[in-house]
């Protein structure tokens, strides 16, 4: 059992030179404390792991990077199967070991329940080095033999703990019998339950236990709270919670870099002290621009996650994703930046409403609350900026004032209202900075817009009914040939097609569903092809109807 170990550079840890290079590239500077434990007895290749780790360790370049050096690409097979217990995380750690592998030419595929089926086997067919996949879909592949894991080098369990919450460990031991016996297996868990221990003994010869010691993931002292928004508010929800605040200074993250200067943009449109860091920025510039954060001289910088690493401030009073991280460890790396040094904060994730789902996923595996919060009104806001001008006037009178501007005082009351000319000169200061139609209107939204929003997928899909199925002689390829023929449609923009005995169901492009729609209308006819919809059906689960014309 390791407990313990020195602080080394990634340099020491045996990795290739391309690794190194994608590490740099990522803006690491050195390695956690699971990676330094893992990644060496990994390379040894001699021994099974469990690896007692929490979210937010860096658990995925831990068995990523060896992954990565191990694999030999002159094979087609498949060496490494990653088993994680939903589609986000599946797409999350392809993503990361994509991130690392540099100019090697590893094909990582991720597999999950809700993606086309045929574009799965697709590139299973092409040759695939490294299959990360949810458990129900990996599965679906091995009953269907289009997933073969005997030759399989490495079967890797990712939050063992979460796949036995969510009922996965009896579909994780059929997995593993289709296995290479021969293999070796990494278990990556925040906690060790008896039944995980039972599936190790049972199936693991062997192993090294790793662990690290237990920290608190997220900050005591740091509040965590959501806003549940339509894209379009993001900004102006942004400079209410800014604008409500007696001292904001905060570090707001966005995904990409587009997304960093548009809302930097837009802030100093508005006259806010904002600047920002991203990948595109000089070294020289973003030294510049933290030094000017750390001083105060300006109190919002907004950043992408790969830019902030190093940000070392210890009085940051909000942290706010303007989007949402990718996964439960980005989200812990965002929020740890508050609530630190005794110092209490607020960390504020802004949601659309189908991002519901992957907040809550993310709230469970990082074991944290995060509630539920109103954005703030304008008449607060009003209210709130009012009082902190009352303040800065009490500590103005409380202090020493020029005679001149008592003498100009005189002589403007003794010729007007007293009241009547501190309400003018109120309105003149603050006219602008009060005005309640500087904010624009959001729309309140919840579970209705959740709903409505499941029609459509992450990436702006549309759901599809086709009253046309295997008693018309159809399947996927046909349904395909048929919509194309009407419609310029990449064939490869068709997806997650089921084909059902009289009916299918298919996505495709939002921006394209309503020509395809029209395209197929006859007059006197019941409608080929319409949106479907969702209801509820007697035993209270979701079923896809097609929608009344």
């Amino acid at each position: 059992m390791a407990d313990k170990a020195e602080k080394k550079t990634f340099n020491d840890l045996g990795l290739s030179v391309d690794a190194l290079d994608a590490i740099n590239k990522k803006g690491f500077e050195e390695p956690t404390e699971i990676q330094t434990m893992t990644i060496p007895v990994m390379l040894r290749d001699d021994t099974n792991i469990i690896a007692q780790a929490q979210t937010g360790t860096g658990k995925t370049a831990a068995f990523g990077l060896p992954l990565i050096k191990m694999v030999n690409t002159a094979s087609k097979a498949v060496q490494a199967l990653i088993l994680v217990p939903t589609r986000e995380l599946a797409i999350q750690v392809s993503e990361e070991i994509n991130s690392l592998k540099g100019n090697k030419p590893i094909n990582i595929v991720p597999i999950y329940g809700g993606q086309s089926i045929v574009q799965q086997l697709r590139r299973l067919k092409k040759g695939v080095h490294i299959v990360v996949g949810s458990p129900g879909r990996v599965i679906d592949h091995l009953y269907r033999k289009t997933l073969k894991l005997d030759k399989i080098d490495h079967l890797i369990l990712d939050e063992a703990d979460e796949m036995l919450n969510m009922g996965f460990i009896e579909d994780m031991e059929k997995i593993m019998q289709h296995t290479n016996p021969d293999k070796r297996t990494l278990l990556f868990s925040a906690t060790i339950p008896k039944r995980i221990k039972d599936l190790a003994h049972k199936y693991m010869d062997g192993y090294e236990l790793l662990t690290i010691k237990k920290k608190q993931l997220t900050p005591n002292l740091t509040e965590q709270i959501y806003f549940e928004v339509k894209a379009s508010d993001k900004f102006e929800a942004l400079c209410r919670i800014i604008d409500i605040e007696d001292d904001f200074y905060g570090l707001v993250f966005c995904r990409t870099k587009v997304d960093v200067d548009s809302v930097l943009s837009h802030l100093t449109d508005r006259g806010y002290d904002a600047e920002a860091i991203h990948g595109d920025i000089s070294q020289a510039q973003r030294e510049r621009t933290l030094g000017k954060f750390k001083k105060q001289n300006i109190n919002i910088l907004i950043a992408t996650d790969v830019a902030a690493r190093g940000i070392d401030v210890n009085n940051l009073s909000h942290v706010i994703n303007y989007s949402l991280p990718q996964n439960p460890e980005s989200y812990v790396h965002r929020i740890g930046r508050t609530g630190r040094a005794g110092n209490e904060g607020v960390a504020i994730t802004f949601i659309t409403p189908r991002e519901y789902k992957q907040l809550m996923f993310i709230q469970r595996v990082a074991k944290t609350d995060i509630k539920r919060s109103k954005i703030p009104e304008v008449k607060d806001i009003i209210k709130a900026k009012k009082q902190k001008i009352y303040d800065d006037l009490s500590t103005i009178l409380d202090n020493e004032i020029d005679s001149e501007y008592y003498n100009w005082s005189k002589k403007l009351i003794s010729e007007n209202n007293p009241t009547d000319i501190l309400a003018a000169i109120l309105s003149y200061c603050f006219e602008e900075e009060l005005n309640p139609d500087a904010y624009s209107e959001i729309k309140a939204v919840g579970s209705k817009d959740r709903q409505k929003d499941r029609q459509l997928d992450r990436h702006g899909k549309a759901r599809l009914f086709v009253a046309l199925g295997k008693r018309d002689k159809m399947n996927a390829r046909k349904l395909i040939d048929l919509i194309i023929s009407r419609v310029p449609i990449k064939s490869k923009q068709i997806k997650d097609i089921q084909v059902m005995d009289k009916f299918s169901f298919m996505n495709v492009p939002f921006a394209k569903a309503e020509k395809i729609v029209l395209s197929f209308k006859e007059k006197g006819r019941k409608p080929l092809i319409t949106h479907a919809k969702q209801r509820t059906g007697n035993n209270g689960k979701q079923r896809m109807r097609r929608r009344s014309s």
